[in-house]
């Protein structure tokens, strides 16, 4: 269904679904991931340092007026987010029925492209650290 305001603010580390939000959603979120398949209202992102949002952007308002931009970047999806994202949205429809859920899967490479990634800067940075350092380790053992 659809959230109210500040949804998954402070969000630390589950993973969400819905179907549309109100104002300043994902705001102060550090980690799990967000799946947004309507509409958003407002400062979405505020403060958010960690985790991964996938909004439906069809129109590009959210990325327009709606996003935050302070310390997210907007991104589109790699192969294999797109793969997980479909995951989501068919888990979705499995405990709700969702009819958006359903006219998404029907045309599924169509819907994906309108979705876009919403990366904090920082958490960004941090992956790219780790990944680093785990490849140094691997070229050293």
């Amino acid at each position: 269904g659809i959230a109210g305001e500040r949804f998954c603010v402070r969000n630390s580390g589950i993973t969400a679904v819905v179907e549309g939000i109100g104002d300043h959603g994902c705001e102060y979120m550090t980690g799990g991931k967000v799946v947004i398949l309507g509409k958003t209202g407002r400062n979405f992102a505020a403060g958010m340092s960690g985790g991964i949002a996938y909004v439906y952007d069809k129109d590009k308002a959210f990325s327009k007026d709606l996003c935050n931009h302070e310390m997210v970047e907007l991104v589109s999806l790699s192969n294999d987010e797109k793969k997980e994202l479909k995951q989501l949205v068919e888990t979705h429809l499995s405990y709700t029925e969702s009819t958006l859920a359903t006219k998404f899967l029907k045309d599924w490479d169509t819907s994906v492209k309108h979705f876009i990634k919403v990366f904090p800067t920082d958490y960004k940075k941090a992956l790219e650290r780790l990944a680093k350092e785990s490849k140094e380790k691997q070229l050293t053992a």
